[in-house]
């Protein structure tokens, strides 16, 4: 590992990359098949990723015609990382075992680890005989689609692909260690303004939020569109934020603390609710909600914009479904990709119906929304909201920040890269597009806004 370090920092050619040796096995972060059921009786906000997320070599496999080799130098927590690590919902070697059983290919994954970790930002090591636009020396990130193009219903929108997978999370080998096997479809050209760990955090969430907010496929916002984002400084709302800003729109914003609706405001979001402060609970006991407490939401929305939104960026779930199908405009729409606060939802389905409002999902992203947003980043007009790194042997302490909600947008985990800050290839760009912009998230978690 040592000598593709030096490779890479050196600026190695695409030959050099080619001839180096790929390690029999490498340092990683991963779950094992023997302690699923280690949690068993424990209450979900006690289970303590630290236990179960181990740091170890594990053998490298074998790539196939259409995958590469990725040396990763960062990579990034997700909330997909916390749930497999305490085995919530449901444990993931179950997604493994069914991919596992689908080809000669996918029998590798099927192991007793699951190597966790959907970002990533790295350097391309070797190519399978199959891939024609990468090549040993390519410096990259990764977005987490994991799709074939043997089946017909990958070709029309790869989301909704049958066998559709989420990189790292329903598949093995994912980001958090020193390599990775991924599809060529994967990868993306590094953000060369950016650091390791800067360009690392930002695919996953990112893409799902350009998916939700401007691609052909949930919100497709315009101009002048009122939007709500629900935790607009976490990792997806942070950057719903910025594209709502770049987009012409104007975005309302809901924090749960007065520190994080100074970050809002300084990200350029004028109009902040401080959902804490304001008191709000829109459920009155564990089976019935408040729609007191929506009505007071809506009006406090109109007091600051004068309208109601045209989208709701909606992923809490059951804590804010049904004030997120209130407050939407008649004719609005309400996007929608998880539930970290519970999936089994409810809301006034005649609030929907008639006033033909719509609810519309995602999960993830395409190549090409995910591309469109990479391009985003590297022309510096979308910044990483990254607030903390951590080192790989640390990996369990950035998870459980994660699942407190202890953390402020993404938590960067350095893999290779043996400290912060390397990797930037276009100082230029980065001191055009501003220093302050960049390190945002890293100021105010340093105290500094």
């Amino acid at each position: 590992m040592q000598e593709i370090l030096d490779a890479i920092n050196a600026g190695a050619s695409s030959e050099d990359f080619a001839n180096l040796t790929i390690p029999e096995s490498y340092r990683a972060a991963f779950v094992l098949r023997s302690e699923q059921e280690m949690w068993e009786g424990v209450e979900s906000a006690d289970k303590d990723p630290r236990k179960s997320l181990h740091v170890g070599e594990i053998a490298t496999p074998e790539i196939a015609p259409d995958e590469v080799y990725v040396a990763m130098m960062a990579s990034a927590i997700n909330f997909n990382t916390v749930w497999t690590s305490i085995f919530e919902p449901v444990s993931t070697f179950g997604f493994l075992d069914r991919l596992g059983r689908e080809s000669v290919w996918g029998a590798r994954h099927a192991q007793d680890f699951h190597v966790v970790g959907s970002d990533g930002s790295g350097v391309v090591l070797k190519v399978g005989s199959a891939v024609r636009n990468w090549k040993p020396g390519d410096r990259v990130t990764i977005h987490c689609n994991h799709v074939d193009d043997q089946d017909p219903s990958a070709h029309n929108d790869s989301m909704l692909a049958a066998n559709q997978r989420i990189w790292g999370f329903e598949t093995n080998y994912g980001g958090l260690g020193e390599i990775t096997v991924v599809k060529a479809n994967q990868l993306m050209p590094k953000p060369e303004h950016l650091s390791w760990e800067e360009a690392a955090v930002n695919a996953l969430c990112a893409s799902t939020s350009y998916r939700m907010l401007v691609g052909d496929h949930a919100g497709r916002m315009k101009q002048g569109d009122n939007v709500f984002i629900w935790g607009a400084t976490g990792g997806i709302g942070a950057y719903a934020t910025q594209l709502v800003l770049n987009g012409g729109g104007t975005p309302v914003g809901v924090v749960s603390s007065e520190s994080r609706a100074k970050l809002l405001n300084a990200m350029g979001c004028e109009h902040v609710i401080d959902r804490r402060a304001e008191g709000f609970n829109f459920w009155k006991d564990e089976h019935t909600q408040d729609e007191g407490e929506w009505r007071r939401l809506g009006k406090q929305v109109r007091g600051l914009i004068g309208d109601d939104p045209d989208i709701v960026f909606e992923h809490p779930g059951r804590s804010t479904m049904g004030a997120s199908v209130f407050i939407t405009k008649r004719g609005g729409k309400i996007v929608t990709c998880a539930a970290t606060s519970g999936y089994m939802i409810e809301y006034d389905n005649r609030h929907l119906w008639m006033k033909l409002k719509s609810i519309i999902s995602s999960h993830f992203a395409n190549y090409q929304e995910s591309w469109e947003m990479n391009r985003l980043i590297r022309q510096g007009a979308i910044q990483p909201v990254m607030s903390e790194v951590f080192d790989l042997d640390h990996v369990g302490d950035a998870a459980l920040k994660t699942h407190r909600n202890e953390g402020e947008g993404k938590l960067g985990v350095l893999c290779l890269a043996p400290e912060a800050g390397m990797g930037i290839a276009d100082p230029e760009l980065r001191e055009k597009v501003g220093e302050d912009k960049i390190t945002l998230f890293q100021r105010h978690a340093r105290g500094e806004l």
